[in-house]
């Protein structure tokens, strides 16, 4: 199978990319590649993806890339899986969860995807700061 992973910033990235191989099954031929925005942004008004470049944020893009991954995987749901990577921050887990499932909902063709939510900042866990984890 092979993993499609979309982070906010390049420190998620660079955590997933040293993680992941020593996490995925090696006896399955699972291959992923992280993908790193600039920031979380906010998931646009009406579902419309802003084409500005300013805005290589991740919810800003969100739709437009969940569409994509739609149609490109539609032959082949089985073999391949989005997994989107954000920060809860000072959101509400369940409203976020439904605005994110709401974008998911809007595709023409559904890709399998996964929706995994820091509920504390993942740069903590990196830096070994571990009041911060131990206080998460």
């Amino acid at each position: 199978m092979h993993f499609e992973i979309l982070v906010e910033d390049d420190s998620g990235k660079e955590m997933l990319n040293v993680l992941l191989p020593k996490i995925l099954p090696k006896d399955r031929d699972a291959t992923f590649r992280v993908i790193s925005y600039k920031g979380i942004g906010s998931i646009p008004k009406g579902l419309k993806t802003s084409q500005e470049a300013s805005k290589r944020t991740l919810l800003n893009q969100l739709p437009r890339l969940l569409q994509g991954y739609g149609k490109t995987f539609k032959s082949n749901r089985s073999l391949y899986a989005v997994i989107v990577v954000c920060d809860l921050d000072d959101r509400d887990f369940r409203s976020f969860l439904n605005e994110l499932n709401a974008v998911l909902d809007n595709c023409t063709e559904v890709p399998l995807v996964s929706f995994c939510l820091a509920i504390e900042e993942g740069e903590a866990w990196l830096l070994g700061d571990i009041q911060a984890v131990l206080s998460a």
